[in-house]
């Protein structure tokens, strides 16, 4: 496994299978960041399971495989670093901190991320935070959530003759100048609270009323659900249904794809008046 050096003023990367002698002068301990996938314990890479379990110190997400702490050596220090909506265990300035802290004691310091640590994970910033501090860092990529959770829910991204690519985006930003296409899915992350307004804007940039959307909560997990409906009444759907984070929403065709298609779109009805714009509570 190669550890990066990341030069802030050009983001270029340069690999070295061992460090040099400048850098072994500027750090003695690492930084391993880690993409733990969905949440599954079963879902981490045998590369990730590996740096994980010879960590001294480890930082760990919520949406994670925290299950697998358990399995840690009594003397290794773990330290919750989850994000919840509203809620944060600790910033990310202060997780920047924390990882060049304990790395600069000389120990070997592990980030667990749910998900993939640069899709929506700003592993990116942690990676540079490190370099400017004269840190050795390596990533170990996951299986990004974006595409896992809809395959748990039998809804595949791309689908030959129904969609040949798809955006990842978060549903905290602006879905204005996103692909919109019959052939191409998008998938947003973290957009429950807000999906009146990716509704209204997808309605509003020219997608048809019929256009399927699913929403897959806490995927993987034993209360994974799936809730399907079309853009005319999704809102009121996921409000009935109290859809929660975490979840991921998929909106396109591949979602007539999924198992709950079947029955969720045939029994849906037209909806004479529905305000997409109108302010919907969901739960966090």
């Amino acid at each position: 496994m190669n550890f990066f050096v990341l030069h802030p003023w050009n983001a270029s990367y340069c690999a070295t299978g061992a460090l040099t002698a400048r850098e072994e002068k500027m750090s003695k301990g690492k930084i391993t960041l880690i993409g733990g996938g969905p949440g599954d314990p079963e879902l981490i890479t045998v590369a990730g399971y590996k740096a994980l379990v010879a960590a001294d110190v480890v930082l760990a997400d919520r949406l994670g495989p925290v299950a697998l702490l358990d399995e840690l050596r009594p003397e290794v220090k773990t330290i919750d670093v989850g994000k919840a909506p509203g809620c944060h265990a600790k910033t990310q300035d202060e997780i920047n901190d924390l990882l060049v802290k304990y790395a600069s004691q000389g120990l070997d310091v592990v980030r667990l991320k749910g998900g993939d640590p640069f899709v929506l994970g700003r592993g990116g910033e942690e990676l540079i935070f490190a370099a400017e501090h004269g840190i050795a860092a390596r990533v170990i990529p996951g299986i990004t959530s974006s595409i896992s959770v809809p395959a748990a829910a039998g809804i595949p991204v791309t689908h030959r003759g129904v969609a040949s690519g798809f955006t990842v985006i978060s549903g905290h930003e602006d879905l204005s100048d996103v692909p919109l296409r019959a052939d191409h899915t998008l998938v947003v992350l973290m957009g429950v609270s807000n999906l009146p307004q990716i509704v209204e804007t997808l309605l509003t940039r020219g997608l048809p009323f019929s256009t399927p959307i699913g929403i897959v909560e806490r995927g993987y997990s034993q209360t994974q659900r799936t809730t399907i409906g079309t853009l005319e009444e999704i809102v009121v759907r996921a409000r009935k249904a109290a859809v929660a984070n975490p979840a991921v929403i998929v909106i396109g065709d591949v979602v007539r794809l999924a198992p709950e298609a079947l029955t969720q779109l045939v029994e849906l009805q037209p909806l004479e008046s529905v305000d997409v714009t109108a302010s919907v509570s969901f739960a966090d």
